[in-house]
């Protein structure tokens, strides 16, 4: 089972091999965790993902992590919610699956995610957490896996649905 840890802090400073970020389908930057990457990573990082071409909902990119102290940066496109009838989980979930096998490939032993999808993109946030932590647990080949909350409230359901789990920690000295 991996090692599980749940931080409240800004993915784009933690020190990890790879950091998920939650793209649109543009991969260009946007708001949220998008934007702050982008900003943090610098300008290379936007002709980068421009020669990527896009992503759509559920799949992943990956590019270097430029000005980050993460190496790799996956691009992920979480899907918007509309009620939950047109393939959301299914989405969500190929989103932390393709982001794992991407990072898998590249060697990676730790990886950190925020919440996918659920900012402007409306995914209730405990629905998205309980699929996020399906799969991080489910993974394999990781020795570190992170889930980077940006709220306190996130933070809160991650840790308080992390209790089910075995391994689950807390607040483990990423920063």
């Amino acid at each position: 089972m991996n090692n599980v840890i749940i931080v409240q802090q800004d993915i784009t400073q933690l020190r990890i091999e790879v950091i998920v970020n939650a793209a649109n389908s543009t991969l260009l930057g946007g708001g949220g965790v998008d934007g702050a990457i982008h900003r943090r990573a610098g300008p290379s990082l936007l002709e980068a993902c421009r020669a990527l071409g896009g992503c759509p909902a559920g799949e992943a990119r990956i590019t270097p992590g430029f000005n980050l102290p993460a190496k790799w940066i996956v691009h992920t496109v979480g899907p918007v919610w509309r009620g939950g009838t047109l393939g959301e989980p299914g989405l969500l979930r190929a989103c932390y699956r393709n982001a794992l096998q991407l990072a898998r490939e590249q060697g990676a032993t730790s990886i950190a995610f925020p919440a996918i999808s659920t900012g402007v993109y409306g995914y209730p946030k405990i629905a998205a957490a309980e699929i996020a932590l399906s799969e991080m647990y489910a993974a394999w080949g990781f020795e570190r896996v992170v889930a980077c909350c940006f709220s306190k409230e996130d933070a809160d359901i991650y840790r308080r649905l992390c209790s089910g789990y075995a391994g689950g920690e807390s607040d483990n000295g990423m920063a």
